[in-house]
């Protein structure tokens, strides 16, 4: 069980450096898990992740009593110390797995919660610049007799400084 244990926190710290930094990979991350999300994934998420609360806590539970047993006892046994150190490696790799399998979680959301903020400033920057050419246009053919009058009146004054 403990080689498992390694091979799932070695993946979910891979998965984790793929969503931190910017690789050809993270794209196809986030669409597996935008797929991983819908569907039956959050059930099939939630089963795994209450399996693995249920056996942490039985290693949990499994390390007091060796604990105990020896404090009872007032020897300490090379057996259980053994026992203690093989459930103790266990419950923290299910501890930090459960933790990984959290950060991913929360690392998907916030990236895809960025891309959806950026697409909106994208779109308000857009409909920002065509309101202003639009009110420019306005303004222009609004104020175009004035303008006309105005070049007229700077040539003219132009024309008798020269002469």
């Amino acid at each position: 069980m403990i080689q498992l244990l390694f091979t799932i926190v070695l993946a979910e710290m891979a998965l984790i450096m793929t969503l931190l930094f910017w690789t050809p990979l993270r794209k196809l991350v986030i669409m597996g898990l935008d797929q991983l999300k819908q569907g039956r994934g959050p059930l099939v998420t939630k089963s795994v992740g209450g399996t693995l609360v249920v056996v942490f806590g039985s290693s949990i539970y499994s390390l007091m009593k060796i604990q105990k047993r020896s404090t009872d006892s007032g020897i300490v046994n090379p057996t259980d110390q053994v026992l203690m150190a093989y459930r103790h490696l266990e419950a923290c790799l299910i501890g930090f797995s459960l933790f990984l399998a959290l950060m991913i979680d929360r690392l998907h959301y916030y990236i895809r919660e960025l891309q959806h903020l950026r697409k909106n400033l994208e779109m308000t920057k857009k409909l920002s610049q065509d309101s202003e050419r639009l009110e420019m246009r306005k303004f222009e053919e609004a104020n175009k007799p004035q303008v006309k009058q105005l070049e007229s009146e700077s040539k003219q004054s132009q024309n008798r400084q020269m002469s």
